[in-house]
C-alpha cells in the first residue's frame, strides 16, 4: 500500500507523533521525501513505554515503531531537527486501558500544550484532535496491494514456501497428495529471512484482506491476502523460519465425482460431518467446495478457523478462534442460527468440546482434523467426549486422500452383543462405524471394563472372534496375581483353556470355584484349568514400538510417541505378558514401582532384560 498525499496547509515546525504513524514507518518517510521539514519533534514517553512493552511481549509492531524512533534520530543530523521525549511514563493503569484511549489522550494533550502539529494514521484519533483545536495530520494508506519479496518462489504449481535462515528456500510443488519439494534458491542468511518477515508483518498492519491471527513472543500466524503465513523466531526455534501455505486449485463439488448417495446425505441428512486426512492431501480443498456447496442452496454459513484461511464466498462469515473465546464463538453461533458452522483444524480438547457442544445444540457442524486413516478421525474423539455421544456428535466421515474421497463411514449407535461374542447377556451400547456406500460394518465401539475398545471387524473375521483377541490378553493379566506363570489358549468363541504350574491352580480356581466363576461371567467364556508341563512356545500379541524408561523413586515412566496417546499397550518381559497399560498424555506410560509389576520391570530394565512395548 501506499499513503494517501496528507493536505498540509500550514508549515510544520512543532511535530507530535503517535504510535500509528511510527509502526507504520510515515515520519521518516515524509521528512526524506520533503514533504514536512519539522524543526522539532515530540515523543511522549508514553508512546516509548508502549512500544517497548510490545517488543517485550514479542510483537513486532513494538520493533517496528522502536526502529523507527531509531531511524529518526538518524535523520535529525541530516535534516537538522530535534527530538524532545516529553511527559511521563504510562502507569499499570493506564497501560491497562491503553486500547480505551487514554494513552492516546496523553499525546493529543501534548500536541494541544505545544502548540505542535500532531500527525497520526489513526481516523478516531485524528477527529478526537481536531475536535479540541489540535492542527492535525491523518496520515490514510491506498488499497494497493503491492508484489512481496516471497512471491517471486511462488508459480502456478507451488504449494507451500518454507524459509529458514542460513538454508537453502524449498518448496512443494504439484497438488494434493502428488507433490515434489524443490529447492528454489541459495542458502538463505538470516538478515534475508528477518527482512522479509518484516516486510509481512508491515503489509499485515496495512492490508484489509489481511490479519495477525495470533501473536505471541517468539511466533506469529497471519493470513496474508491468500497465504497463510506463520513466522517463528528465537528462542522459540533455533533460527528464523517463516512457511507460507496458499491454496492451489480451487474445486467444486462436482469435482469430486461423489456418489449420489453421498451427496443426497450432505444435502440434508449429514449435520455431524469429519473431513480427515493427512496434512497436504487436500481436507481444505474440500471443505471449500463443500461450503461452496452449500451457500449455493442460500444455507446460512459461519467458519471457525485459526487462522482463517479458507477461501469461501464472501455470504460466509469467517470467525478466528484465536482471536475469541470457546465461549464468545458458542455464544455467538447460538445467537446468530447459521444453518452449517465449519470447523476449520481441530486440535486440541476445548476445539472438540466446542464441536460438541454446538452439535448437541442443533447447529449443523462439519469439522476438519488430521488423521492418518479414516477411523483415526473417531477415535480422536475418545477419551474427549463420552463415548455414547459421539453417534451423536458424528454421523458421516469423509476421508481424504491425494485430494479425492477415499472413504466414507456412517456412525450410529445400537444395542447389541459386541461382534465375536456370543452370551446375550453382555449386550451393550456399541457405536457401529458402517462403510456408506455399501453399508457394510468396518467397525465397532464399546466399553470393556475402564476402557473404549475399537474393534475392526473386517479383521476379527481374518483372526478370530473379539473373545479370543481380548479375553487371552485379560485373562492373562488377571491370572498373573495368582501365578508368575501362565498360558492362555482360546480353543473356541466360547471356551478356553489355561495353563498354569500344578502348585498354583488351587488358588486360581479359588474356594468352591469363586474365581473362575467371576472371570466366567465377565468376559462370558468357558474357562478350563489345566497344568503347565514343560516350556510351551510363548505367543506375544500387538505391534512393537519404540520406548525410552526413566525410572524415579515412586515410578516407572515408559515414553512413548505422542501419537499413541489413549491406546491400550501391552508389556513384555522376555516374552512374557506382564502388564497391560493405556497411553497417557505426553505419550507417558506410568507404572508404581513398588507394585509387584512395577518391581519386576524394574529389574528387568536394570538387568538389560528384554522388555518390549507393544501397541
Amino acid at each position: 500500500m501506499k499513503v494517501k498525499e496528507a493536505k498540509i496547509k500550514d508549515k510544520v515546525e512543532r511535530l507530535v507523533v503517535d504510535t500509528s504513524v511510527l509502526i507504520e514507518g510515515v515520519v521518516s518517510k515524509k521528512i526524506e521525501a520533503k514533504e514536512i521539514s519539522p524543526e522539532t519533534i515530540f515523543i511522549h514517553e508514553a508512546v516509548i513505554a508502549e512500544l517497548e512493552g510490545q517488543a517485550n511481549a514479542g510483537k513486532e509492531k513494538g520493533y517496528l515503531g522502536l526502529n523507527e524512533i531509531k531511524k529518526l534520530r538518524e535523520l535529525s543530523k541530516k535534516f537538522e531537527f530535534q527530538i524532545i521525549y516529553s511527559g511521563r511514563r504510562q502507569n499499570e493503569s493506564e497501560i491497562r486501558f491503553a486500547k480505551s484511549g487514554a494513552i492516546d489522550a496523553m499525546i493529543r494533550e501534548l500536541a494541544y500544550t505545544e502548540d505542535a502539529h500532531f500527525i497520526t494514521a489513526d481516523r478516531v484519533n485524528a477527529l478526537s484532535a481536531e475536535a479540541k483545536g489540535i492542527k492535525t495530520i491523518l496520515v490514510e494508506f491506498e488499497k494497493e496491494i503491492k508484489e512481496m519479496m516471497f512471491e517471486k518462489y511462488f508459480d502456478a504449481t507451488t504449494m507451500s514456501l518454507h524459509l529458514k535462515e542460513n538454508t537453502k528456500p524449498v518448496a512443494k510443488k504439484g497438488k494434493p497428495g502428488e507433490w515434489q519439494l524443490v529447492e528454489v534458491d541459495e542458502i538463505m542468511p538470516g538478515r534475508a529471512v528477518r527482512a522479509i518477515a518484516k516486510e509481512i508483518m508491515e503489509e499485515a498492519y496495512k492490508r484489509e484482506d489481511s490479519s495477525i491471527e495470533v501473536e505471541r513472543k517468539s511466533s506469529t500466524i497471519i493470513q496474508l491476502g491468500r497465504y497463510r503465513t506463520v513466522i517463528v523466531e528465537p528462542p522459540f526455534a533455533d533460527g528464523w523460519e517463516i512457511t507460507l501455505v496458499r491454496p492451489v486449485k480451487k474445486l467444486s463439488l462436482e469435482d469430486y465425482n461423489l456418489s449420489s448417495k453421498l451427496k443426497t446425505r450432505l444435502n440434508g441428512k449429514a449435520e455431524g460431518v469429519l473431513i480427515a486426512g493427512a496434512p497436504g492431501m487436500g481436507k481444505s480443498t474440500f471443505t471449500q467446495a463443500l461450503t461452496d456447496f452449500y451457500s449455493k442452496q442460500n444455507k446460512i454459513i459461519k467458519t471457525v478457523e485459526a487462522p482463517r484461511d479458507l477461501v469461501v464466498p464472501d455470504t460466509v462469515t469467517q470467525y478466528a478462534i484465536g482471536l475469541g473465546s470457546p465461549e464468545e464463538i458458542h455464544d455467538i453461533l447460538l445467537l446468530s442460527r447459521p444453518d452449517y458452522t465449519i470447523f476449520d483444524e481441530m486440535r486440541n480438547k476445548p476445539d472438540f468440546d466446542l464441536f460438541a457442544d454446538l452439535r448437541l445444540a442443533g447447529v449443523g457442524m462439519v469439522g476438519v482434523i488430521h488423521a492418518t486413516k479414516p477411523i483415526d478421525a473417531i477415535q480422536r474423539f475418545i477419551g474427549k467426549i463420552e463415548m455414547g455421544v459421539i453417534p451423536h456428535v458424528v454421523d458421516t466421515v469423509i476421508f481424504i486422500k491425494n485430494g479425492q474421497v477415499e472413504k466414507t463411514f456412517s456412525v450410529k449407535m445400537e444395542v447389541k452383543v459386541p461382534a465375536g461374542m456370543t452370551e446375550e447377556d453382555l449386550s451393550r451400547p456399541c457405536v457401529v462405524i458402517n462403510d456408506f456406500e455399501t453399508d457394510k460394518q468396518e467397525y465397532e465401539l464399546y466399553s470393556y471394563g475402564n476402557d473404549t475398545v475399537v474393534v475392526p471387524v473386517n479383521e476379527l473375521k481374518k483372526k478370530g472372534s473379539a473373545v479370543q483377541e481380548l479375553a487371552k490378553l485379560a485373562i492373562e493379566h488377571e491370572l498373573r496375581r495368582y501365578a508368575d506363570e501362565v498360558e492362555v489358549e482360546v480353543t473356541s468363541d466360547n471356551k478356553c483353556t489355561i495353563y498354569v504350574p500344578e502348585r498354583d491352580i488351587a488358588g486360581i480356581i479359588g474356594k468352591e470355584g469363586k474365581n473362575i466363576q467371576m472371570l466366567e461371567k465377565v468376559l462370558g467364556i468357558g474357562i478350563d484349568v489345566q497344568e503347565l508341563k514343560g516350556q510351551r512356545k510363548p505367543k506375544v500379541a500387538g505391534e512393537p514400538v519404540q520406548f525410552k524408561a526413566e525410572m524415579t523413586h515412586k515410578n516407572i515412566v515408559l515414553k512413548v510417541a505422542d501419537i499413541f496417546y489413549g491406546k491400550g499397550v501391552f508389556i513384555y518381559v522376555d516374552d512374557k505378558l506382564l502388564m497391560t497399560a493405556n497411553v497417557g498424555k505426553g505419550g507417558e506410560i506410568r507404572i508404581n514401582a513398588e507394585h509387584k509389576f512395577g518391581k519386576t520391570l524394574k529389574y528387568a530394565l536394570s538387568s538389560n532384560g528384554n522388555v518390549e512395548v507393544r501397541i
